[in-house]
């Protein structure tokens, strides 16, 4: 008789600060448990959730206590992604637990959402016509919900056929009793995007395309490089995307496609089940605005490998996709692809590491790179393939930079949409085409302000004006969402002078209406899309030439393809330009350049104003000129004589707390210790304010530090911080690799 062998698990509990325990696995979970499985471990009087580290066939403690619950069947996370999450946790200078967290959606990973279950009815055997005209003179109803199932020819969910009979529920349980009917139990999918697309055939390639797609092969057989592919905007990365996925899935391997913007999802969502009708069910999506229902249900696809191609934003990287053979990183220079938290991951750099495991092509495109990528393609890092033409050799947008210094305050507009502008808008309404204004803030106005005394609507807990919304007559922080009612006269001095300034798009909004009187207008910012399929039905409603003119932030300014779109107007183009950050520049230039990209994509030529009070700064003359090179070699040079990234890398701790005396002497006494602790090559700055120095009550500084290396930047900040007792109301939050530096 074989002697059984007692194995055991190291396991770490969520919410167990990091500590790695140790358990025994029942003789009947032996079979069962591995690496990434989910199980409930007793921790002193309680039991917590857990995650399976490793197997191991010894321990080193004599008495070890045993594993209470498996929760799944198998592995709830794939090795690979658990590998991932050790080296987020030590490269981003997070807790392991926080790291792994990320790897598994909170839908999946709490339990409470499970798989959804409905009845459904079907016919037990065909259905004579004499059979239902007996029916129907005993029992007229019966005779209804049967017609609605011999129409289906299939099963239907029993609410389903009550209603399309005009029946209740019960009609078909008496159907069931007289042996007609079956009524079954069944698990059904919530598919945020059920529709069926038609098929859409291939482009015919242009030459650099083609030559395009050589390169991909030549990833996709051999990894290891990643491909920069730098293609204006028009210029067709999309059908380069969409050819890599049929080349991986044609291979048997899968495919994983990010996404900046969630706005972005459905159109990208329609294109890509569009070319793959032949296999729509199997592609998955992911974003943070599906329920947790929708989200529950299209990991588990992906999981169970049902799922073979997956579209997503950010956290859509650690989808458990196996045999990936292309990850697409599209618009690879956007900044929604950092998170915000920890850990406190860049999606675009994930994705680099990601496919150099798993053996995967990874193609990162965009018409504006980030100067990381621009330089790692520059030294041979990546292979750089470009697309410099648009498809069928449309004209890139003529772009007009409007001086607002020159225009008047005067004109019927108020300002807001200078004299040029106002008439492009009415000359392509007339021909029926649309347009695309763009403003990168929301709200009516940004802020209040009293003309007497010179006060400000300040929020009392963040250090920023309070922003005007009409709508709801309310100011409103955009930072911590603190509301009040919008006074008639100064809180100060009582003068009822006070009066709105600067302008949102709600205000812009307002004044559309009453310039064009006869124009359909949509607004698209975060106060309008708060319901969950406003994003699609509003670029539906705007794709099928329902709205004359699109309104909107950020969200309409990249990926977006309208072929009647052949007016764009950028209504502020300073915005951003002139904050105390190194990137703001190349923000800037990146940004106007991707929303100038949405004129003229069909066969009418397009037009772009661009409207500053700064017209002659370098991010707007070379974003006019559509000379993304010319601006590279200025920013790179600058960046170089500084030492900022990609010459150097780059690590920013903030420290919070409600206090601001206490949180200025941890700022500055983890500054020295860093100091005192750095190795030759690093700057450590001094402890102060950050430029948003409040914030959500809290009051904010920043210790920088700079080096050679993101890891020993990564090293230096955690070992430090692992000698300091912080006060109990004092938060530290390290960011490596920063984006933004407010």
């Amino acid at each position: 008789m074989a002697i059984f062998r007692w194995m055991f698990a190291r396991v770490l509990p969520d919410q167990a600060a990091g500590r790695l325990l140790d358990y025994r696995i029942p003789e009947s979970m032996t079979s069962s448990i591995g690496v990434g499985s989910r199980v409930r471990v007793p921790v002193r009087t309680r039991l917590l959730t857990g995650t399976v580290i490793e197997v191991l066939s010894s321990c080193e403690y004599d008495t070890v206590r045993d594993i209470s619950q498996l929760l799944d069947e198998k592995p709830m996370i794939r090795p690979a992604l658990l590998e991932l999450a050790r080296w987020m946790a030590d490269y981003y200078c997070c807790p392991l637990e926080t790291a792994v967290c990320s790897v598994l959606p909170v839908a999946v990973r709490d339990g409470r959402v499970s798989v959804k279950k409905q009845n459904s009815v079907r016919l037990i055997a065909p259905i004579t016509e004499e059979q239902l005209e007996a029916l129907s003179r005993k029992a007229p109803r019966q005779a209804d919900a049967l017609r609605v199932l011999i129409k289906a020819a299939g099963p239907l969910p029993v609410s389903t056929a009550a209603d399309q009979a005009g029946v209740s529920d019960s009609v078909y349980r008496s159907l069931e009793k007289n042996g007609l009917v079956v009524i079954e139990a069944g698990v059904v999918a919530r598919n945020p995007y059920s529709e069926r697309f038609v098929a859409n055939a291939e482009l015919v390639l242009n030459s650099e395309q083609a030559e395009a797609m050589l390169a991909v092969r030549e990833a996709m057989v051999k990894p290891g490089q990643p491909i920069l592919l730098f293609g204006v905007t028009g210029s067709g990365k999309t059908e380069i995307y969409l050819r890599a996925i049929r080349e991986a899935i044609n291979h048997g391997r899968t495919a994983l496609v990010l996404v900046p913007e969630i706005a972005l999802t459905p159109q990208t969502v329609e294109r890509f089940k569009s070319r793959f009708a032949d296999m729509q069910d199997n592609i998955a999506v992911l974003h943070s605005h599906l329920s947790e229902g929708e989200r529950h249900d299209e990991w588990h696809k992906i999981h169970d490998g049902s799922a073979r191609i997956v579209i997503g934003a950010r956290s859509s990287i650690f989808a458990p996709l196996e045999n990936l053979g292309v990850i697409i990183v599209d618009e690879e220079h956007e900044g929604s692809y950092k998170q915000d938290e920890a850990p406190r991951y860049n999606a675009r750099d994930m994705a680099v590491l990601r496919a150099s495991r798993e053996g995967a092509a990874v193609i990162l495109g965009s018409a504006t790179p980030c100067l990381e990528s621009w330089h790692n393609a520059q030294t041979g890092k990546y292979r750089l393939v470009r697309l410099n033409q648009r498809v069928d050799d449309k004209s890139m947008p003529v772009v007009r930079v409007v001086d607002l210094r020159r225009q008047s305050r005067s004109t019927p507009e108020g300002g807001i949409l200078a004299r040029p502008l106002s008439e492009a808008i009415e000359g392509r309404m007339a021909k029926g085409e649309q347009s695309i204004l763009f403003l990168n803030r929301r709200g009516f106005s940004t802020s209040m302000i009293c003309e007497a005394c010179g006060h400000v609507c300040q929020c009392p807990d963040c250090s920023v004006s309070l922003t005007y919304h009409r709508a709801a007559e309310r100011l409103i922080c955009h930072i911590c969402g603190h509301t009040r009612k919008a006074p008639k006269s100064c809180p100060k001095c009582s003068d009822p002078k006070i009066r709105f300034a600067g302008m949102g798009t709600q205000k812009v909004e307002e004044v559309l209406k009453k310039i064009f009187p006869k124009a359909r207008i949509a607004r698209m910012d975060a106060d309008s899309m708060t319901r969950k399929d406003a994003y699609r039905e509003t670029l539906g409603a705007f794709k099928e030439g329902k709205i004359d003119i699109l309104l909107g932030t950020q969200m309409i300014a990249k990926g977006l393809h309208f072929p009647n779109v052949t007016l764009v107007g950028i209504i502020n183009a300073d915005l951003g330009l002139h904050v105390p950050d190194f990137r703001a520049g190349e923000r800037t230039f990146q940004l106007l350049t991707q929303v100038a990209g949405r004129a003229g994509r069909g066969e009418m030529e397009g037009e772009v104003f661009v409207q500053t009070f700064t017209p002659f700064s370098p991010s707007i003359q070379f974003a006019r000129h559509h000379d993304f090179q010319g601006f590279m070699e200025q920013e790179m040079e600058f960046r170089e004589k500084f030492g900022y990234p990609p010459f150097g890398k780059m690590a920013m701790i903030t420290l919070r707390g409600t206090v601001r005396e206490r949180v200025e002497f941890s700022a500055q006494t983890l500054s020295r210790k860093l100091k005192a602790a750095a190795l030759e090559g690093m700057t450590i700055g001094e402890g102060v304010p950050a430029p948003l120095e409040k914030a959500k009550t809290y009051h904010r500084f920043q210790v920088s530090m700079r080096g050679n290396s993101s890891m020993l930047l990564s090293r230096l900040a955690k070992e430090t911080l692992q000698t300091l007792t912080m006060p109990e109301d004092v938060f530290v939050a390290v960011d490596i690799d920063p984006l933004h530096l407010m």
